[in-house]
């Protein structure tokens, strides 16, 4: 495997635009606290979210300000080769390359994972197995963990989904110091349900913007050129357009498409073996435009490593992990699920109060384009660093309907 930042087979769309929350930052600099450094000096953007972006919301602008909550802009690939070099240079690390793993091993009467059984390449005969005190399954939406555990003898945990026919289309371009000025990245978000394309530009490492713009129910942008540019000028506004109309392109446009998010209820199974856990995607993967995923994937590792650090034996860690994540879970997923249904055309159980939360929450959007306290307390939330709840505080209340 090379050991340069560039995108591997088996890393779900890496040339997309990703975002990584204000608390996922925090949390993973907990774990490798030279990070923050290595990403700076490798040209990743850091800098205070309030003043660094640019966004146009609801039908106007939010008020720039100091928020204190920091916002990395890097590509994908760039964060996953740091985090693997500060992985690999650990002393009881090592790194299986070019592995399929088929299946899991369990013990004689399968209430135990013993481990798993991989196979090198595509040489089906090649297997050998790895024993392990602690299987976690982190193999993304298309993990197999459910087929798996039917054949053990297990039940498949029930699934939430919710179709919202997300599609998008990136490209890279050359930046220039003065092709933006006041901010260092722009979101334009649409007002639903009359709108329904977005168009986000942000900084990263290599003097490159990454620019993602898409649509939901369908309205996707085009792969080629002229059509994608269309795509950008026709937005509400045109500080997207202004940059990428003038800039060098540097990449092919490429598109993805998400059909739904997806959510697997492994807290509702009455029976799941021992020494096996499910984490990230393969137990929740939301609508990428909010940018929760990688936020709510570290989120689950926090829990995982608080009990382990409570209980060293993975006997019985199985439903007090999925019990606790659950509740992680819940919130990324009430707040894309209650965005999504602002359309008609999504499909899906809508979570409880939807129709009067999306009520208030408009008038919140709107608070946010006068009013930094605000602002700033809707900025925590969508970084997963408060609950909903908390934008229900009467101070809050107060400045939202006073607006």
């Amino acid at each position: 495997v090379s050991d340069r930042p560039e995108s591997r087979r088996g890393q779900p769309h890496t040339r997309q635009l990703h975002g990584l929350l204000a608390q996922g930052f925090c949390l993973i600099k907990n774990l490798f606290p030279n990070l923050e450094q290595d990403l700076a000096l490798g040209g990743a953007i850091i800098a205070d979210m309030g003043e660094a972006i640019r966004w146009y919301h609801f039908d106007g602008y939010k008020k720039q300000f100091t928020s204190d909550l920091n916002a990395v802009s890097v590509s994908r690939i760039f964060l996953e080769w740091n985090i693997r070099q500060h992985v690999v240079a650990l002393p009881n690390v090592t790194i299986l390359s070019s592995c399929t793993v088929r299946e899991l091993v369990p013990n004689d009467d399968r209430t135990h994972i013993l481990g798993v059984r991989v196979v090198k390449g595509s040489d089906v005969s090649n297997g050998m197995v790895l024993e392990a005190d602690l299987v976690v399954d982190t193999s993304g939406r298309g993990s197999s963990a459910g087929k798996w555990l039917e054949h053990l003898g297990f039940g498949r945990p029930q699934e939430d989904e919710i179709k919202v026919g997300v599609g998008y289309a990136c490209r890279l371009y050359r930046r220039q110091p003065d092709d933006l000025v006041g901010a260092k990245i722009v979101m334009i978000s649409p007002t639903p349900p009359s709108q329904k394309r977005m168009t986000f530009l942000f900084p990263i490492e290599g003097d490159r913007w990454i620019v993602g713009a898409g649509g939901w129910c369908g309205d996707h942008p085009p792969a080629d050129e002229s059509g994608y540019l269309e795509f950008i000028r026709h937005l509400p506004v045109s500080d997207v357009y202004d940059v990428v109309s003038k800039a060098e392109p540097l990449s092919d446009i490429y598109t993805y498409k998400f059909p739904s998010s997806l959510r697997r209820r492994y807290e509702k199974l009455t029976r799941f073996p021992q020494g096996y856990l499910v984490l990230g995607d393969a137990i929740a993967s939301f609508n990428p435009i909010y940018g929760q995923g990688m936020t709510s994937a570290i989120m689950q590792v926090q829990v995982l490593d608080d009990l382990l650090r409570q209980q060293p034996s993975p006997t019985g860690l199985c439903r007090p992990f999925f019990q606790r994540i659950a509740k992680v879970i819940d919130i990324p997923w009430q707040i894309a699920g209650c965005e999504d249904f602002r359309y008609p055309e999504t499909v899906g159980k809508k979570p409880v109060l939807t129709d009067f939360t999306n009520a208030y929450l408009a008038k919140v959007h709107r608070a946010t384009q006068h009013d930094t306290v605000v602002y700033s307390q809707f900025l925590k939330v969508m970084n997963l660093m408060a609950p909903p709840k908390s934008l229900l505080h009467p101070k809050i209340v107060w400045r939202v309907l006073r607006g």
